[in-house]
């Protein structure tokens, strides 16, 4: 371990170099940050991902199951499983995605779910990320400099190999691709993620394009080559949301999307990864209802707990949010990487009473949490001191014909010792997670 912390230095210096950044575009500027690393590991023992590995599978296989339902028969809201409501307002559900299966029925292929551990050492899931979940990555390149420096370290302490990741994404392209190479589509240089899709390319031999390199002819999908030759698609890897995804049947103005690329996957002839209209299941209404799906769709009983949530849609949840409310963490439904939320106590008594009317007048559009006192795990500040902080682990899930959980994850920190939100987009950090093999 001393080996991997006196390289701390070096190891950051060479992921700012390599372009191992976090980029922010927001209010017609792009700021691009370091996404910092910390040297100081997290470690999963053996028996604990097990477990943590079987809760994952069995979460995915039931979203897939809940999005297959949801733009097919909808069992779960014709048997009163889920309010009709709670569908059809949710932002990420998308009317043309209605009656249009994927190709092999795969809705969520990569699967990004946030976790984190309580001090009575019971993990908890945050949240559900099916649409476009980034970070792997991340603990990827960090991983394979901290091997470089010092490569005896990860053998003597049995530690889960974490290299397959690349593998693992190109067998899920190849399983739904209909006929054709796979590329990664990226918005381009601005995009937060764009070290992410350009590593990810590299790993997995997959072309890295824009939207400018593709056109759409009888349905069917072409990359256009920098000598002009053109190539059938079969699996788009989009890291693009689902609204500027195709112009030309959601966001018109969009610049960046492949017009007609959603007829040619309604027709069939091209997979996207993952499915559009997966946002109507990482919904955090939806999430409160995760437990649930699971036992409608697969008889079972959720082995990994969703941390206390209520809806103030229902008036017992209403009741006992305005009755809790200082203790309590409120969040927006339509919000993500750590905005949109708010701690009951850390608002004053005006700005209590206001988002409490807010509340009253919205309640589909925010659910409530227990706040969750989660385990501080040690990083070195800036004068290289073990300090504690906040960090969650997001969990890398894949499915193609079977669901597998990559043995690793980004776990990711608070840099602030009086905040809980630990994410990129808020100044946080990262660390690798090491899974013993025994």
């Amino acid at each position: 371990m001393k080996d991997l912390i006196s390289n701390a230095e070096t190891i950051n210096k060479l992921l700012a170099r390599y372009g191992v950044k976090f980029g922010i575009y927001k209010n017609g500027e792009f700021k691009e940050q370091l996404f910092p690393f910390d040297p100081i590991p997290r470690i999963i023992e053996h028996n604990e991902y097990i477990h943590l590995e079987k809760g994952l599978k069995q979460r995915v296989n039931a979203l897939n199951c809940f999005l297959s339902d949801i733009y097919g028969n909808k069992r779960i809201v014709t048997d009163g499983v889920i309010p009709e409501e709670f569908i059809y307002s949710a932002k990420g559900f998308l009317t043309p995605c209605d009656g249009v299966a994927p190709p092999k029925n795969i809705y969520s292929h990569i699967s990004g779910i946030d976790l984190v551990q309580s001090k009575d050492d019971n993990w908890y899931i945050l949240e559900d990320n099916l649409r476009v979940p980034s970070g792997a990555s991340y603990p990827m390149i960090a991983r394979e400099l901290q091997r470089r420096s010092a490569p005896d370290v990860f053998s003597y302490n049995s530690v889960v190999d974490n290299r397959n990741y690349a593998d693992l994404l190109k067998e899920v392209m190849d399983y739904v691709n209909t006929g054709g190479i796979n590329v990664i589509l990226s918005p381009g240089r601005y995009n937060a993620a764009f070290f992410e899709h350009s590593y990810l390319a590299e790993k997995t031999g997959a072309v890295l394009t824009t939207g400018r390199d593709i056109i759409c002819e009888n349905d069917n999908v072409y990359y256009i080559d920098y000598n002009g030759k053109k190539q059938r698609v079969g699996a788009v890897y989009r890291r693009i949301s689902d609204e500027y995804l195709d112009p030309m049947t959601f966001y018109e103005e969009s610049v960046i999307g492949i017009p007609h690329i959603f007829e040619a996957y309604k027709k069939g002839n091209v997979a996207l990864l993952n499915a559009p209209g997966n946002g109507v299941a990482d919904d955090k209404g939806i999430y409160y209802f995760v437990p649930k799906m699971i036992r409608y769709y697969l008889g079972e009983d959720a082995l990994l707990m969703n941390a206390p949530t209520y809806l103030p849609y229902y008036k017992n949840d209403m009741r006992y949010v305005l009755d809790n409310f200082d203790k309590l963490v409120i969040k927006d439904v339509a919000e993500a990487g750590g905005y949109g939320v708010v701690f009951g106590n850390s608002l004053t008594k005006e700005k209590k009473e206001k988002f409490i009317t807010l509340l009253k007048s919205e309640p589909r559009r925010f659910i409530a949490q227990e706040v969750i006192d989660f385990y501080d795990l040690n990083i070195l500040d800036e004068t290289g001191n073990k300090v504690p902080r906040k960090a969650d682990l997001r969990a890398f899930v894949l499915t193609n014909g079977d669901t597998k959980v990559w043995p690793s994850g980004l776990t990711r920190f608070s840099r602030n010792p009086d905040s809980f939100i630990v994410n990129s987009s808020q100044g946080g950090g990262f660390k690798d997670t090491w899974v013993l093999s025994r």
